[in-house]
């Protein structure tokens, strides 16, 4: 499965990218300064702005539904009540979520639905029992003393900051309207202090600057704490994203294995099983030749003696493709060394492993290597290469560098984004440095198994 090198389109692992693999956008004026300005700000100010009505809403609902149905569990009424109050609690963290995705550009995944067995009462149970259900409801009751808190720290910095920088442009309002001098900062029954002057002015001002520039931040600490919730709250569970995740995993394990058995099935038809076929043909003319013309006899078997052996070459490529006997008996060491000497340009192999991985971690990392190392011999344009193999704490680590043209990539439909599903299906991890120009560095990483 030789794979081809390719424009880089997702790989956001590179140092130096930004999203989705651009480079950084320059800026003239330092985050600080921008951040009252920034779409980001704006939008996070207005999540907080409106999560105050909308959570008394959620919470008025939440407390007047839990009430109803707990006061009536005496009756059948009670069950049925509540469980319509926790399916509303759901509708409405569709909302929320569609709300931080939108304002918090907070990507949260859809919780897993509810599934009864078949009529109302089941139906019902299943709400009842899903966690899910209990989370959207603590979410309506934990969100309001939130957002009211947040609101008012928010809305309170920003309207002073904003209101104090100003002030030097309004101040003309009191004199003129108001009668009296300017903000009033302090007075009592005979005497009075107003910012009126020009350098209160300045320093009005300056405190103002000051509160806007500290506002977008403090901004951002409270939309963490939304984040948090939404997220924990709202979104599905950590055992049911990773049963996704596994099931996910386990059909791509069934898709390669299918994959590679056809593999084997077609280099069987199309190489070793044909010669065999016309060796047999060959000898079965040579056998009805040989007491009449001896020596076309002797030509057609020597002829087979050599198909013989391109059929038994076929035969060793075809199992060392399916688990090289040198893996089994001595190792990754001698193993990424015997793939090495057989790639187009010079490659330096250094294993540092105290002890072996398990069999599906040491065969996974040596059929990674095996296809970069094809990569570097049909791709790359390459003088040389580096195998390094070595364990981080309970992680193995791969990294196969090639000083080629570079311009690698995981992009969808690329050898490299199939070798990238086989090592996400056991929780691996692969990674691609390769600039245009060169040098190309991939990265593999695979849990360690003793």
């Amino acid at each position: 499965m030789a794979t081809a090198y390719g424009p880089d389109t997702r790989d956001q692992h590179r140092p130096g990218t930004g999203a989705g693999g651009y480079p950084p956008a320059k800026h003239f004026f330092p985050a600080a300064l921008r951040a009252p300005f920034e779409a980001r700000t704006w939008r996070e100010l207005a999540y907080l702005v409106l999560s105050l009505p909308i959570s008394v809403v959620l919470f008025s609902f939440a407390i007047t539904m839990v009430s109803l149905g707990l006061g009536m569990l005496i009756t059948f009424l009670g069950i049925p009540i509540l469980a319509a109050g926790l399916v509303m609690c759901r509708g409405f963290g569709i909302v929320e979520r569609g709300r931080a995705r939108g304002l918090l550009r907070l990507d949260v995944g859809e919780p897993a639905p509810v599934r009864g067995k078949g009529g109302l009462m089941s139906w019902v149970g299943a709400v009842l029992k899903s966690g899910v259900s209990w989370r959207h409801l603590l979410y309506a009751v934990l969100h309001m003393p939130w957002a009211v808190f947040a609101f008012g720290v928010a809305v309170t910095f920003w309207s002073y900051g904003w209101a104090a920088f100003t002030y030097p442009l309004w101040h003309w309002v009191f004199p003129a309207y108001v009668g009296v001098d300017g903000i009033q900062l302090y007075g009592d029954g005979t005497h009075q202090v107003y910012l009126d002057s020009t350098f209160e002015l300045g320093v009005t001002a300056a405190l103002g600057l000051a509160l806007v520039l500290v506002t977008p931040w403090i901004i951002r600490g409270l939309t963490a704490v939304d984040r948090a919730m939404v997220l924990g709250l709202l979104g599905p569970s950590r055992l049911a994203t990773r049963v996704s995740e596994l099931e996910s995993d386990r059909g791509v394990v069934v898709d390669t294995a299918a994959a590679d058995l056809r593999r084997i099935e077609r280099d069987l038809h199309d190489g070793a099983q044909a010669r065999l076929v016309a060796l047999a043909m060959d000898l079965g003319l040579a056998k009805e030749k040989l007491t009449d013309d001896p020596e076309a006899a002797a030509r057609m078997v020597d002829e087979a003696h050599g198909e013989v052996k391109v059929a038994l070459q076929e035969l060793r490529d075809l199992a060392r493709g399916i688990h090289p006997a040198v893996l089994t008996d001595r190792g990754l060491d001698a193993a990424l060394s015997a793939i090495a000497s057989r790639c187009t340009v010079p490659v330096k192999v250094v294993v540092d492993l105290d002890s072996r991985p398990a069999q599906a971690i040491e065969g996974i990392a040596y059929f990674t290597v095996s296809e970069l190392l094809q990569n570097v011999s049909k791709h790359a344009r390459a003088t040389r290469a580096s195998v390094d193999v070595w364990r981080a704490a309970d992680r193995l680590m791969l990294q196969v560098t090639d000083d080629g043209r570079g311009g690698a990539g995981v992009s969808t439909g690329s050898g490299l984004a199939g070798l990238t599903e086989r090592l996400d299906a056991v929780d691996g991890i692969l990674v691609v440095d390769s600039p245009a120009g060169g040098p190309t560095t991939v990265t593999a990483e695979l849990p360690w198994r003793g």
